[in-house]
């Protein structure tokens, strides 16, 4: 089964990409609680919060550590 939000994909290389992508959808929850719509920002502000802990707290897998000592 596919991730909902896969921090190892290409498009989340870039760090910036990694914070809008978290930090965009808490914005709007921000907008929707301004405008009178609570359940819409509940909404917008778990899924902010979900893509914060994915993209931020747990991040990319690091790569594997490249051994300097050539394969036989």
């Amino acid at each position: 089964m596919k991730k909902f939000l896969d921090p190892n994909h290409p498009f989340f290389a870039n760090p910036l990409v990694r914070w809008l992508s978290a930090l965009a959808p808490v914005a709007w929850a921000l907008v929707e609680f301004v405008n009178d719509s609570p359940g819409w920002g509940m909404i917008f502000a778990a899924l902010g919060a979900l893509a914060f802990w994915v993209l931020i707290v747990r991040g990319p897998d690091q790569p594997p550590a490249k051994d300097d000592t050539p394969q036989d």
